[in-house]
């Protein structure tokens, strides 16, 4: 059975998997991660263990990092800070509206000898022509300007979300799944967008991890002021709460009470499969 093993390319970065063919690496040792332009330096941040189905074919690990490794790392960190403060002070030179979230630096290549990637956001599409040959030139490398939306530049950012943990995109989440103010309605949340967005500026992401979860109950669930039976005793639904998996019924003698989904009965048949009224 093969194993598997996680890695980090920054402190609290995203979850990269490896497979660490024949040796044993522990929590905190600095590795070498194959890409398609040589190794880069990243950090074990899960000890290699038996893997579960799901993962696929992983890249194979190209072994621990050396000190040659870590010098090479730590000057391209320095690149990649310099050209973003050479990109901005450009940038404000040119009058041009945008701003710098992230750079990327590439200093072997089968294609060029050194490549610099700017990712920025603006408003709307941006003629940085003339900016882009004046960076080329003042960086002595190639220089790639990539325009990003809200949610990618938060990843690149990264930082804390409300819950109080660092962001989902910077650490596990890959593809951004469509989010609509629909899902925060059908989970009773505030309509107010800025009381559901993210670090963004756009509705969280974690709306979508339970969707499901209220889309089933809801189906099976009565809906709001149906009259239900709970122990042989009449009421009305008055609210869910769907992570308990309860329905909140209002009954003349017992008043407010919170009841399993499974203990109430009603005379709606379950619509399995259909999206709830919203």
């Amino acid at each position: 059975m093969a194993k598997v093993m996680a890695v980090a390319f920054e402190r609290h970065g995203q979850l990269h998997y490896l497979d660490p063919g024949e040796r044993d690496y522990r929590v905190g040792d600095w590795v070498l991660y194959p890409t398609a332009d040589g190794d880069e330096l990243a950090q074990c941040v899960w000890a290699p263990e038996e893997a579960r189905e799901g993962f696929g074919e992983l890249p194979v690990c190209a072994g621990p990092a050396e000190p040659s490794d870590h010098e090479r790392d730590e000057t391209n960190r320095r690149i990649r800070a310099s050209a973003a403060e050479t990109a901005r002070e450009l940038i404000a030179r040119h009058g041009l509206p945008m701003k710098v979230v992230g750079t990327d630096y590439l200093d072997r290549s089968d294609q060029f000898d050194r490549m610099v990637a700017v990712y920025f956001t603006a408003p709307h599409r941006v003629d940085f022509r003339a900016l882009l040959s004046e960076l080329a030139r003042a960086l002595e490398a190639r220089v790639d300007l990539r325009q990003v939306g809200a949610r990618d530049a938060a990843r690149l950012i990264g930082g804390v979300g409300s819950c109080g943990r660092q962001l989902c995109c910077t650490t596990f989440l890959t593809d951004f799944d469509p989010v609509s103010a629909r899902l925060a309605k059908l989970q009773g949340l505030a309509s107010n967008p800025l009381q559901i967005a993210g670090a963004c500026g756009r509705l969280m992401c974690c709306l979508k991890y339970e969707h499901r979860l209220y889309v089933d109950f809801l189906n099976r669930a009565p809906e709001v002021g149906e009259r239900v039976e709970v122990d042989e005793e009449s009421g009305v639904v008055v609210g869910h709460n769907v992570p308990a998996g309860q329905v909140i019924v209002r009954t003349r003698t017992s008043g407010v009470i919170r009841c399993p989904l499974e203990s109430v009965c009603s005379t709606r048949l379950a619509r399995v499969g259909e999206e709830p009224h919203e």
